[in-house]
Formats: structure tokens, C-alpha cells, sequence
């Protein structure tokens, strides 16, 4: 739910910002500063949780914590990247792939009661999906439309 309201909230905030300060929305930037602010904030949970993210990988993949701290760096950086249009148009494939490949994670974390912050076996369990499932959908579609359709319509700046 903490990212879903960082993401919104940033957007209308910057986008609110932009329009006040030069008349123009400069929505295809504040979609990306939103996505870039959340993805930075997502990245924290790799570096303050780490024992609960490795738990959410299955165990027949090899360095689990390694690949929490790595996965935690590439969501800083792809954040980043989103905010620089000839970046942006390398790094928005990957981070779909990234938001695809999540999925997993989150269910295999749903089916095994994971909570993250805890690191235990105590988390909402499968009804979690209910709420995870849409949302990473939304990411992959925030991605997409600010990183490939909105750059096509003229308004956008």
C-alpha cells in the first residue's frame, strides 16, 4: 500500500508543482520523478529488510541475500534512469522485465506467509495477492505508458 500512495502522491504533488510554478503539467517527467521516487523507497526495504526479502526467493536460488542487496541497487538506479529521456528508453524495458519477474517473488512470498519486515513466516499469507497482484500490474502499465505512449503525444511537456 506505501508504494501505491508514494506513487500517487508524488505525481500529484510534482505534477501540481510543475503547473505552478511554470503553467505547464509536465506530466511525462512527474509520471517518471513518481516512478523514481518509489522505486527508491521500494529499494529501502532491500537494505533495511534484508532477511525478509531473502525469504521471499525460493530456495533453489543461490545467494539470496546477494541478489536482495543487487535487486535493491539496479531499482535505485532504473529509478534514476526513468528521469533522463535517453536513459530512459534503454532502462524501461528492463524494468518491465523486472516487474514481471517480481511476480514470483510475491507469490511465492503470499503462499509461504512471508513478512518481510519481520523476516518470519507470519505475513497475510495468499490474500496479500488479492492486493499485489493488480499493483504490479499498474507499475508495469505506469511504466509503460510514461516510458513509451506519453512520449508520443505532444501535450506531455
Amino acid at each position: 500500500m506505501k508504494p501505491l500512495v508514494i506513487l500517487l502522491a508524488v505525481f500529484g504533488l510534482s505534477s501540481l508543482a510543475f503547473w505552478l510554478i511554470t503553467g505547464s503539467w509536465n506530466l511525462l517527467f512527474c509520471g517518471n520523478l513518481a516512478m523514481c521516487v518509489m522505486l527508491c523507497f521500494t529499494a529501502l526495504g532491500h537494505f533495511l529488510f534484508p532477511k525478509g526479502m531473502a525469504m521471499m526467493i525460493p530456495p533453489f536460488i543461490p545467494f539470496r541475500t546477494a541478489l536482495v542487496y543487487i535487486t535493491g541497487v539496479a531499482e535505485i538506479a532504473f529509478g534514476l534512469a526513468l528521469l533522463f529521456p535517453i536513459t530512459r528508453a534503454y532502462v524501461s524495458p528492463a524494468l518491465l522485465l523486472f516487474f514481471v519477474l517480481l511476480l514470483p517473488a510475491n507469490i511465492y512470498a503470499a503462499r509461504h506467509h512471508i513478512d518481510l519486515e519481520k523476516g518470519t513466516n507470519t505475513g497475510p499469507g495468499p490474500s496479500y495477492l488479492w492486493f499485489r497482484i493488480p499493483l504490479q500490474i499498474l507499475f508495469i502499465v505506469w511504466v509503460y505508458f510514461f516510458s513509451y505512449i506519453l512520449p508520443m503525444v505532444s501535450f506531455c511537456d
